[in-house]
This record gives C-alpha cells, sequence and structure tokens, in this order.
C-alpha cells in the first residue's frame, strides 16, 4: 500500500538539483568568467567525481520513474489525465524521436528516453502523491539556495559574478549561487518561491526564513526578465486565490467605498500613463535609449537576432524534421563561428531548428493543452498550475523550458507543471473509476 502512493518519484528533483549543485562545486569555477568561457567553442571538462554522479543519478531518476509506471500498471489504475500523457508522448515524437531519426543530421542516444520515461511517471501523478513530491522539491531548493548564500564568504568567487554591470545595482554582485549562472538561479528562486507559497513548511519561523532567502536570491540575481515574470506568477496565485473574494468586496453595493477606492487607483494609474505619454516625448526617450549600448542589446535581444536568423536557415534547409538533436553542439557552433549559441534562445524558434514544422507544431498543440488544463485545473491546484504556465511560457521567450533532452536544469518548471497538472486532473479520474471497469487509457 505504501509503496502504492508514494514510491520514490519524489526523489527525482532533489536528484536533479543534488547534480545541479555538485557540478558547480567541483568545476572550481569562477563566476565572473562564466561569458569568457562561453567564448570558447570546447565543451567544459568534468571530473570523475562528477560523471560517476551524472551516471548514478540517470539510474535513480530511471528507476524511480520506471517504478512508478510499473505500479501502475500492476494495480490497474486509471491515467489522471489521458489527454495529458497522450499530447506529452506525442509531444516527445515529434521534438525527440522523429529529428533523431528523420532529421537532415540524425543522432541517436539513450539520455533521449530518459525525459520520456521521467516525464511519463510524471503524468500519472495523483492527488495523494502530489503534497510529497512538491514538498521535497520545495525543501531541496531551499537546501540549494541556501548552500549558494552560505558559500559567499567561504567562495564568493564560484557563487558571485563580481563583475556584473548591467543591471540596476551598481557596484552589487550578480548572485548565482550553485546554478550554472544567475538567469538559471532567478528560474530556481522563482520555482522556490510559488512552491513555499502552495505547500509552505510548518514552522512560522522556517517559512519567514525561506521566504526572506528566496526572495534576496531572485533581487541578487538580478535578471529583470525573471522579477517581471516572478510577478506576473505571483499576481495569478493571488488572483486565483483571493480574486474571488475582492471582487465581491468591490462589488458589493453595501461597500461603496471599496468599489469607489479602486476606480479611483485605476483612474489614476490610467491617467499617469496618459500624461507620460503626451508629455514626457516618449518617442525621444525611446531614441536615446536605442543610442545606448544596454538600449542595443534589448532591440537585438541581447544578441539572439543572429541567433534565430540561423536557426531560420536551419529550418528552411530541412522544413520538415529540423536539423536534429544536434544542434548547437560544439561541433555546430564552431562551424557557425558563435561559440556562446548554445540554444536559439527562444523555444519555438529552437524547436522549429531542431525538430522542423513537425516539432514546431506539436510545441503549439501541446503548449495550448498544457494552457487550457492549467486554466481548468487552477482552483484545484491553489493557482500553482496557472503560475507554474506563466513561467514556463514567459521563461520560453528567451530560453528553451520545454526541451526534452536529457534531464538538464531547464527540465525543473516543466516537470512541476506536469506533476502539478496531474495531480489535480486525479480527482476527477478517481470519481470515474467508481462508475466503469478498468480500460488502459479510456478517455475521461
Amino acid at each position: 500500500m505504501t509503496r502504492t502512493h508514494h514510491g520514490f518519484l519524489h526523489w527525482v528533483m532533489p536528484a536533479m538539483i543534488g547534480m545541479v549543485a555538485l557540478s558547480a562545486l567541483m568545476s572550481g569555477r569562477n563566476l565572473s568568467l562564466t561569458f569568457v568561457e562561453l567564448m570558447t567553442v570546447g565543451e567544459p571538462a568534468r571530473g570523475p567525481v562528477v560523471v560517476w554522479a551524472q551516471r548514478l543519478v540517470s539510474i535513480l531518476l530511471v528507476a524511480a520513474a520506471a517504478e512508478r509506471i510499473v505500479n501502475h500498471v500492476a494495480q490497474h489504475r486509471h491515467l489522471p489525465s489521458p489527454t495529458l500523457a497522450i499530447v506529452f508522448a506525442f509531444y516527445w515524437m515529434a521534438t525527440v524521436a522523429a529529428p533523431a531519426f528523420l532529421g537532415s543530421h540524425p543522432l541517436l542516444s539513450h539520455e533521449y528516453l530518459y525525459t520520456l520515461v521521467i516525464g511519463f511517471a510524471a503524468v500519472l501523478v495523483t492527488g495523494s502523491e502530489v503534497d510529497r513530491i512538491l514538498a521535497a522539491a520545495r525543501t531541496a531548493l531551499f537546501t540549494f539556495i541556501a548552500a549558494g548564500i552560505l558559500l559567499i564568504p567561504v567562495m564568493p568567487a564560484m557563487v558571485l559574478d563580481q563583475s556584473y554591470a548591467q543591471g540596476l545595482m551598481p557596484g552589487v554582485p550578480r548572485f548565482g549561487g550553485l546554478a550554472p549562472h544567475a538567469v538559471a538561479m532567478a528560474m530556481f528562486a522563482q520555482a522556490f518561491l510559488l512552491l513555499l507559497w502552495a505547500r509552505p513548511f510548518q514552522r512560522n519561523w522556517l517559512n519567514v526564513l525561506a521566504w526572506v532567502m528566496g526572495l534576496a536570491a531572485l533581487f541578487l540575481a538580478q535578471s529583470k526578465t525573471a522579477w517581471i515574470a516572478f510577478l506576473l506568477c505571483a499576481l495569478c496565485m493571488a488572483l486565483v486565490r483571493h480574486g474571488g473574494r475582492m471582487w465581491r468586496r468591490i462589488s458589493d453595493p453595501r461597500n461603496g467605498a471599496m468599489g469607489i477606492f479602486t476606480l479611483l487607483l485605476v483612474l489614476v494609474g490610467v491617467g499617469a500613463l496618459l500624461g507620460w505619454i503626451v508629455v514626457g516625448d516618449v518617442d525621444a526617450q525611446w531614441s536615446n535609449f536605442a543610442d545606448t549600448a544596454q538600449g542595443a542589446q534589448l532591440i537585438s535581444m541581447t544578441g539572439r537576432d543572429q541567433i534565430w536568423a540561423v536557426a531560420v536557415e536551419e529550418w528552411r534547409a530541412s522544413p520538415l524534421f529540423g536539423y536534429g538533436p544536434g544542434l548547437w553542439d560544439a561541433d555546430f557552433r564552431a562551424a557557425i563561428g558563435m561559440p556562446n549559441a548554445t540554444s536559439a534562445h527562444n523555444q519555438f524558434m529552437d524547436t522549429l531548428a531542431r525538430a522542423g514544422s513537425a516539432g514546431a507544431s506539436a510545441l503549439v498543440v501541446y503548449s495550448l493543452v498544457l494552457l487550457v488544463m492549467s486554466l481548468r485545473h487552477a482552483k484545484a491546484s491553489g493557482g500553482l498550475s496557472l503560475a507554474l504556465f506563466v513561467a514556463l511560457a514567459l521563461r520560453s521567450i528567451s530560453e528553451v523550458p520545454m526541451l526534452l533532452q536529457g534531464y538538464g536544469t531547464e527540465l525543473f518548471l516543466h516537470l512541476l507543471l506536469l506533476v502539478t497538472l496531474a495531480a489535480a486532473a486525479s480527482s476527477r479520474a478517481q470519481v470515474q473509476v467508481m462508475r466503469s471497469p478498468y480500460a488502459w487509457g479510456a478517455l475521461s
């Protein structure tokens, strides 16, 4: 009974986080030189400890996921959401399997199967398991962020980018902690805060410490994109959790003061925006900003326009199934003279070039299904499903968080969303199990 409901799946995300931390600890890196190191084409060298740890973690992840799948079938249990399971498998086939076999540069690797097994185990998670899985992920992120902060006085070069000069706080080092870089740390901090909100610790003092620590990590990572993304995600969770109550208070004729105050607040905001547009000479301000180095970077998305041009050329060369999984590897980056182009830095452009029109179409369908399910189960998940989808969508603008080739840093948010959606859908599926006999994959 215990194994049926728990198993080992809750160790998956802590193991992924632990591997990220170990890689950083054993690298002996200087975070201030990360950009310089990106200009070298070769893959970074990894010590034997990291190599063997990677193998052990791979075995753990696959074993935990396989155990979950086998037990699900052995117990004759229904799929929490057949739609989610089918669309996920379809997405993997179109973006990993098809380009691996049919792309212009076919490439096969056993690592491509990891995400299929782990992802399929994630879509089998039920409501009775989700608390343990999300709590384990939250605690792992808490430990991960705390370790990075504690290393500041001991190994500042490893966890701080002291050469960063493009932030809004001149002279303040950029916090990367034990993440691969500061942008990844911002993503981890954002995920941690959302999980902490949805699944707080049992002790109040620990919750206060965790919020302070998570917000500090997010703030000091100095990723303006992550700041905006977290505010939007927090707004989504707040609206789902408290929006109905607020609307009832605003629209209640017996509480007219609240409605008037809200209306005045909106009018002041709109008036300030119109005043800035009319009086502030927006055209001149934009022209002056575009002439600055930061403005030029923003307009070109920090050079991503050049990477996207390469991605489009690769898609045109193989429009149906794309280049293949090896796109943006060391040999390809050397051939195009862009050593820092480790991806297309945009999910749609990366999928289009890597997996062609077939993969890009699957991405659109998969994203729409995730959006619909996130909205449908927003209330049941306490707003977490919608917040995670927004975080994933916003990160897809500049990164590739929906890439299913191996279990790298970017897979974390994706897995959290799958687990949350599957668990929220499972209660509905369990009701239907009471009404009909078991049939594998029966539509709910």
